[in-house]
């Protein structure tokens, strides 16, 4: 592979340690996209919701059967 700059191509250790760095970053990438995601969700839901009254902790753990 030769850089814009013409010169000599990279050995392939450094032709993997660019690809582990940009695998990396595409993985961060992807966990902030879904992040994003799960607050337009979030966010659409309390939209939704409205005024409606909230749920008392205790009976959403009792219907969550979380005890």
């Amino acid at each position: 592979m030769l850089s814009k700059t013409e010169k000599k191509p990279m050995n392939d250790a450094a032709v993997l340690q660019k690809v582990e760095a940009l695998t990396k970053t595409v993985e961060r990438l992807q966990e902030r996209v879904e992040d994003l995601e799960d607050l337009r969700d979030l966010q659409a839901a309390i939209a939704e919701n409205g005024n409606a009254p909230l749920i008392p902790w205790e009976q959403a753990r009792a219907e969550l059967d979380l005890d």
